[in-house]
């Protein structure tokens, strides 16, 4: 994962605060590499500046035995959304764990840069990010849809120069 950036951190926070009203409670979740370390860090310090409360925060290793324990953990206090500053491998497989046994919500969640990478929805399997959005480094938006990553930046017309 590479360092995120002001303008990520700010999408982040207008996900969800724009069409959300009512988020207060988040659980920050992110992988143990340095910038997904910062990144967790920063949002979190961004989000309790503006009055709102960090329920928990839960790393993971890229890889595991069980998932379960983060999983638990990340979902265990209900908060009203989750974040997550993570790498695509040990996301992707804890994105399973927390499908099959918990009460997670992509459609609640949203994720820094790193995870609107096109294999994503593929590694974690059919349907099981359905809803995620997250923040580019630039600033702007994207969502898995229909196993796809979804930017803001494409429109549904093609390409000039190229046939429909």
């Amino acid at each position: 994962m590479t360092a995120h950036t002001d303008a990520e951190l700010a999408s982040l926070v207008g996900l969800l605060t724009a069409d959300r009203a009512g988020v207060e409670t988040v659980a920050i979740g992110h992988g143990r590499d340095d910038a997904s370390r910062a990144a967790a860090h920063a949002f979190a310090e961004t989000w309790q500046a503006r009055g709102g409360t960090v329920l928990a925060r839960v790393d993971w290793p890229e890889d595991a035995a069980s998932w379960l324990r983060p999983a638990r953990r990340l979902t265990a206090q209900t908060p009203d959304a989750w974040v997550i500053a993570a790498a695509v491998p040990g996301f992707a497989r804890l994105a399973r764990r927390l499908r099959r046994s918990t009460d997670f919500d992509p459609a609640r969640a949203v994720a820094f840069a790193s995870l609107g990478d096109p294999r994503l929805p593929a590694l974690a399997g059919p349907g099981t990010l359905d809803g995620l959005r997250g923040a580019t480094a630039d600033g702007g938006t994207w969502e898995v849809r229909d196993d796809r990553i979804l930017d803001d930046r494409l429109t549904s017309d093609p390409p000039s120069g190229t046939s429909s």
